[in-house]
């Protein structure tokens, strides 16, 4: 990694874990799958029906398969409902924190409405889901308490070209990430969208509202618990809709904003960016 060295973090494969044990270890604690999805009517329908029926019904290790909605113009709402998903309008969740923009937003809002001690997320867009998904990540939640957080990598292709995907991560991310916050290189894939954490770490931290959550997430949750409370899992391939490169230019702008502001480097606010919303925890202060 371009000369960089970092410190080791751990490091598993799905394979490691069997949903029959994790449901044993759950021990009273609920577990909740996130959805952020937007005009996701093609794929969300299958990613839904597969969790409820593997991760529900055959073992019940989730409590909840929550699809939070994100201004849909599409069917993405029905079809999910369908599958068997609890689905909630994104601005129906905490409207007193005011209209929200992109995919942060709609983690933040899902994080919010979930009734899980451990939440899940993964993108709805996931074209050969399967329980390995769900279940690569909870292993080292629920059977190590060591361990406050969980980040996915894979196998990804660029249109049928093995490896090659994942062109803002590797351009943008992971340099920034060796420059700017070295320890955090050591994550695979730092941009995944499939992750998971315990509600009293998450509820802790800010999220970016665009494309920059993810990476916002890491530094954030780097900071409060110590990477030696984070791990990483192998979950095989996946296999999405790949972007053109004019629609990845403003992904990159996000990451690199938010890269670089948790560095203590002052930008100029560029028109439209909204600031990371407050903890989920604070709009449960002021509720209560």
């Amino acid at each position: 990694m371009s000369g960089v060295t970092v410190a080791a973090i751990r490091t598993h494969h799905h394979r490691e874990f069997r949903a029959a044990a994790l449901v044993a270890a759950k021990a009273g604690r609920r577990v909740s799958l996130c959805l952020p999805a937007r005009d996701e009517e093609a794929t969300v329908g299958a990613v839904v029906a597969t969790a409820v029926r593997d991760l529900v019904e055959r073992q019940p290790l989730l409590d909840e398969v929550l699809v939070l909605d994100d201004g849909s113009t599409d069917a993405t709402a029905e079809v999910a409902a369908a599958a068997g998903a609890r689905v909630v309008r994104g601005a129906e969740v905490l409207p007193e924190a005011g209209a929200g923009s992109g995919k942060g937003d709609a983690m933040w809002r899902s994080l919010a409405a979930s009734t899980g001690d451990v939440v899940v997320w993964c993108d709805a867009d996931i074209r050969d889901f399967g329980p390995r998904f769900v279940v690569g990540l909870l292993g080292p939640l629920l059977l190590d308490d060591g361990v406050d957080f969980v980040k996915g990598f894979y196998e990804r292709s660029l249109h049928g070209r093995p490896g090659e995907g994942g062109r803002v991560t590797e351009l943008v991310a992971r340099p920034l990430l060796e420059l700017l916050h070295p320890p955090l290189a050591a994550f695979a894939q730092p941009l995944a969208g499939e992750y998971a954490g315990r509600r009293e770490v998450l509820e802790q931290v800010p999220f970016v509202q665009g494309y920059g959550v993810e990476v916002g997430l890491l530094v954030d949750v780097a900071r409060l618990v110590g990477l030696e409370r984070m791990a990483q899992v192998d979950l095989g391939t996946r296999v999405h809709r790949n972007r053109p490169l004019p629609q990845l230019a403003p992904q990159a702008r996000v990451v690199m904003q938010a890269a670089l502001t948790r560095a203590g480097v002052t930008l100029a606010e560029p028109p439209g960016e909204r600031p990371p919303l407050a903890t989920v925890a604070t709009y449960r202060r002021r509720s209560a």
